[in-house]
């Protein structure tokens, strides 16, 4: 893109600040539409499996109905409770959002085919997800009411456990890996299982590691069944409980933008990315971009299957599960692959 801007005879630097801007307006677009469709795509399955039919009316098949919804928040009045911070309670969504979208800078949807190509992209990502509870907990301060207060808490103590448990799984694929960048941890996939099997995942070290960084990242993302921060029968709707018109789209754009960052991160880190399923030639002539769109739908419908068919747990079950389960596994497994990978010479 830098080269095209300097066809048009801007100097390199003018060009590559140009080429920067229109990706980063491209990307927030694309990511938008995709939370979206979706939005739309979690109502209509969870509407399959409770035998309901979910959104059908607005537009062919009910599709426009979230664009509906857009509008009518965008309508609705902003009301600022009398007691609240307004400064920091207005700037709580908007931190929420931005933080979202930020971390898409550094995902590579095909090969050379990402905004950001940082050699620590994988350190990015940790940094910028872990910024997200500050937009929370500001958010249940600044409302100065109690229900949002304690919904505030329970998500940054929920954020902050399962991030500990991520980093060390995130520790296991790097010491495969050899590097921090995610288009090289993608192409170290290639042929990695038996030979022709694409994806990490495979490697009986690595499966168990995806299993807690799958079930980590609903964990991270406040989805069913660790919604706790949302739980109705005591804390009514969670921190955004004060929250209306654009300040709660505001969140809620940056929950969706961050649950596909999630189904991202999975098929980067185990799933073979852009990567198709099996080292094939032909299976290469498919766009790599339609393989990593179609691995990351399937990990959104699983988010939602799950929200549909499990139970919320307790809030001591989720703290026990992240401390006493999958942080000493999550240590263990570090062990075990750093012992492995020194036994086959793999760092030689």
């Amino acid at each position: 893109m830098t080269a095209f801007f300097q066809s048009l005879g801007l100097s390199y630097e003018w060009a590559w600040t140009a080429a920067t801007f229109a990706g980063i307006i491209v990307i927030s677009l694309l990511v938008m539409f995709a939370v979206a469709m979706v939005i739309y795509v979690d109502r209509k399955v969870l509407g399959a499996i409770m035998m309901r039919r979910g959104p059908n009316v607005v537009g062919p098949f009910g599709l426009l109905q979230s664009f509906a919804d857009g509008l009518k928040v965008f309508l609705q009045e902003t009301i600022i409770p009398s007691a609240a911070n307004k400064g920091i309670f207005l700037l709580a969504p908007i931190i929420t959002f931005t933080v979202a979208l930020a971390a898409w800078a550094v995902i590579p949807f095909d090969a050379g085919v990402v905004l950001a190509d940082i050699n620590v992209g994988l350190l990015y990502i940790l940094a910028i997800s872990s910024m997200g509870v500050y937009g929370v907990v500001m958010a249940g301060w600044a409302s100065n009411s109690k229900y949002p207060f304690f919904s505030a808490m329970r998500a940054s103590a929920q954020m902050i456990s399962y991030e500990v448990s991520i980093g060390f799984v995130l520790v296991c694929v790097v010491l495969f890996a050899g590097t921090f960048n995610l288009s090289g941890i993608v192409n170290e996939q290639r042929g990695f299982g038996l030979g022709f099997i694409n994806a990490y995942v495979v490697h009986p070290l690595l499966f168990p590691m995806w299993v807690v960084f799958f079930i980590s990242s609903l964990a991270e993302t406040a989805r069913a069944p660790f919604d706790l921060t949302e739980a109705e029968s005591e804390l009514v709707a969670g921190y955004q409980t004060e929250y209306s018109s654009m300040s709660f789209a505001l969140f809620w754009l940056g929950e969706y933008a961050n649950i596909l960052l999630m189904c991202s991160l999975n098929t980067l880190l185990f799933w073979g990315g852009w990567l198709p399923p099996l080292d094939w030639a032909p299976l290469y002539y498919v766009p790599g971009i339609i393989w990593f769109l179609l691995k990351t739908f399937v990990f959104f419908f699983m988010f939602s299957w799950i929200w549909a068919t499990v139970p919320r747990y307790r809030y001591d079950q989720l703290m026990r599960l992240g401390w006493k389960v999958f942080l000493p596994m999550s240590l263990l497994f570090v062990a075990a692959t750093s012992g492995y990978l020194m036994a086959i010479g793999h760092f030689a």
